[in-house]
Order: C-alpha cells, then structure tokens, then sequence
C-alpha cells in the first residue's frame, strides 16, 4: 500500500509521507486508505482493469480518491472529486 501511495504528487507545504494529490487532484491521506467517510479516503485503482488483463504489478497500480475510483470503475478515469 506504501509504496502505491507514493506514486501520487506531493502537496507543497504539507507532509508528502501523509498528503498527497491523486491524478484528478484530489487529496488524498495516506492514513485514510479504504475509508470511505473521509473526502481524503483513497483506493487503490488498476490502471489497466483485471477484467481488461490489467495485473497487480506496481506500474498498473495507482492511487484515487474512493469518489474517483468509483466514478472510474472498468473504464476511463473519470475525475468526480478534485481539490
């Protein structure tokens, strides 16, 4: 999970092993990981979907806000939260 939450951006000014932006630029807490009452909760999201081939190798792993990754489902990124 750690090393996931790392291949998002770092927020200038805050504690880049805690705060980070995920692609649509939503905040996201690396101690909210699967909590879903959080608006800085996060998943983690295969790039390219299992159902499509997609594997679990880190390069097809990164992490998305939950509302982001619900809104991605099996298809293109869909940015439903940013920052």
């Amino acid at each position: 999970m750690a090393w996931v939450f790392l291949r998002s951006d770092p927020i200038d000014g805050l504690d880049p092993n805690e705060w980070r932006r995920d692609l649509c630029g939503a905040t996201i807490r690396r101690s909210e990981h699967g909590n879903t009452e959080s608006k800085h909760g996060w998943e983690i999201d295969h790039v390219q979907p299992v159902a499509f081939g997609g594997g679990d190798e880190l390069e097809n792993l990164q992490p998305l806000q939950w509302e982001n990754n619900r809104a991605k489902g099996n298809g293109l990124l869909r940015c439903a939260v940013r920052s």
